[in-house]
């Protein structure tokens, strides 16, 4: 099974030498292509390059909000062209764990996941944990509580669709094909992975989680609701609301509107102007 892995990028170089690192250090290192997709950044190329990576490195003109859906089907479309066969997903800020990927590929052998999104189990990594990496890395695992962990070798069924994120999945070329990847309706921040795995649950596809698919999360400030990216989410929460009929992110809508930042109801939402 030929793996691809995508990775979608503006900004962030630092990071991108981290995972570029990681995947070379893991256990499926020289086994997999790895395809990055430049939103609007004519540096990483040479990013890329210093890093020692082979990956193909795909530029995309630059917008704002970053275009994140239409970057990642971009990349998926070259995979495939390239006789990809399992798609793996990781954002630019994550360093595969050293088994990550080849867990993902045990997992897509399984039956019952041809039609199904498969997680890995994500630890975020604190300011301390900054230059961490290989074995050490390994010490820090302490995956996001807010989603499964299934021990390593095990591989649980999932029923709540609104838990799947995209910083870290596979996907069968296959199953890819069939969803027509990311709604790139959505641009900017928020709502485009809900929307992914809406479609999947509607299409009647699997939500697996796979344990020991370990990524992490490297450190970078963030605020908590994410108020940078506001208009982003408003604009995103709306379309996901005029394809699903409901609301998606409501943690965040419901920070917000404790903020006073934005009103949202039934079928309204929008931004109170200061």
């Amino acid at each position: 099974m030929k793996i691809v892995l995508v990775t979608v990028v503006s900004g962030r170089h630092e990071h991108l030498s981290a995972q570029v690192r990681g995947l070379g250090a893991s256990t499926s290192a020289g086994r997999i292509e790895h395809i990055v997709v430049s939103m609007g950044d004519s540096a990483i190329g040479e990013v890329l390059a210093r890093s020692g990576s082979a990956a193909m490195c795909i530029d995309m003109p630059a917008q704002t909000p970053l275009p994140l859906a239409r970057a990642r089907n971009l990349g998926a479309a070259a995979a495939i062209e390239h006789g990809a066969e399992l798609l793996v997903f990781l954002d630019v800020d994550c360093i595969p764990g050293p088994d990550m990927i080849d867990r993902y590929h045990c997992a897509a052998t399984l039956p019952g996941s041809e039609r199904s999104l498969l997680c890995g189990p994500v630890t975020y990594l604190k300011e301390k944990d900054i230059g961490v990496e290989g074995e050490a890395l390994t010490l820090l695992t302490s995956p996001h509580r807010a989603r499964p962990n299934p021990p390593v070798d095990t591989v649980e069924n999932g029923d709540n669709f609104d838990l799947f994120w995209s910083l870290s999945f596979a996907v069968t070329a296959r199953t890819w094909t069939e969803l027509g990847g990311f709604c790139e309706d959505y641009t900017g921040y928020g709502g485009e992975d809900t929307d992914f795995a809406a479609t999947a649950e509607a299409s009647g596809m699997g939500l697996r989680w796979v344990g020991g698919a370990h990524a992490y999360h490297q450190f970078h400030p963030v605020s908590d609701p994410p108020v940078e990216h506001l208009d982003d989410i408003v604009a995103n929460a709306r379309t996901f609301f005029d394809r699903w009929g409901r609301w998606p992110m409501v943690g965040w809508l419901d920070a917000f509107a404790a903020r006073g930042l934005l009103e949202y109801g039934d079928s309204e939402i929008h931004r109170r102007l200061d």
